[in-house]
């Protein structure tokens, strides 16, 4: 693998893991929006969903590539990662929580299959959940930082020796 290969696998986790914390950060920002404008076909507001990253390989960026990595002995060890979508995890997935608060311009004034008049949805984001989420993206970010560090470290080394 060369070493802008490396680099390009590192850049691509970084980038991926700064994606994936904005959303965190997101949808902490949204822990309490109740009415996001959109509503049910009743007319109850809908809350916020909490949105994730579904990150997928990278795909070979040309057959080309592939072809002249093998003829050269280098084995592709992976072309890095890319996010495929931000997905919405829905009320099936996981249940938005109901809170009885009738004064509330928020509140369901049409009864619906699982929420009575009278309950506020509340989004289907937990902080503790977030939380880990968000040390978990940390350290991936910091693993791909210091793979980049070591990487650059080698070819500056080998720049040295070059040099005699």
């Amino acid at each position: 693998m060369s070493l802008f290969g490396v680099l390009d696998i590192s850049a691509s986790g970084l980038t991926a893991q700064r994606l994936r914390m904005d959303l965190i950060a997101n949808n902490i920002a949204n822990i309490n929006t109740t009415h996001t404008g959109e509503l049910t076909p009743s007319g109850n507001p809908i809350p916020y969903s909490r949105q994730v990253a579904v990150f997928v390989p990278r795909a070979q960026e040309t057959p080309f590539a592939s072809v002249l990595g093998k003829t050269i002995g280098e084995k592709n060890l992976g072309n890095g990662v890319q996010v495929a979508r931000i997905k919405r995890i829905s009320d099936a997935e996981d249940p938005f929580h109901l809170e009885y608060n009738p004064s509330s311009p928020d509140a369901a004034t049409v009864a619906e299959p699982g929420l009575p008049v009278g309950y506020v949805r509340q989004p289907n984001v937990n902080i503790v959940t977030e939380m880990v989420n968000m040390i978990s993206a940390s350290r991936a970010y910091e693993a791909n930082v210091t793979a980049l560090n070591v990487s650059k470290s080698m070819a500056s080394k080998a720049l040295e020796i070059g040099r005699g």
